[in-house]
């Protein structure tokens, strides 16, 4: 398992509401919160896009959803 994604699901693990002597596996609520995680990741790789300076030979417009989804894979270290 990815590393980044491997942290998410360990963090679930630690918040103390979510803990389940019974079962390793997630729970609907800990798979909600684990998707919540993940999305508050990517939010954050795209905001970090938005907050780099950009040379003015790159046309951000055109260049951004490209960047944010280059972004969203180094962090998460996913190949195409």
């Amino acid at each position: 398992m990815n590393e980044r994604i491997q942290n998410l699901k360990d963090k679930i693990w630690t918040e103390e509401y979510w803990t389940n002597p019974n079962t390793d596996k997630l729970l609907p609520a800990q798979l909600n919160r684990f998707a919540e995680l993940i999305v508050q990741e990517c939010l954050g790789c795209c905001e970090q896009v938005i907050s780099d300076p950009v040379p003015e030979s790159v046309d951000t417009w055109l260049n951004g959803g490209s960047q944010c989804i280059d972004e969203i894979k180094q962090h998460f270290g996913v190949e195409e």
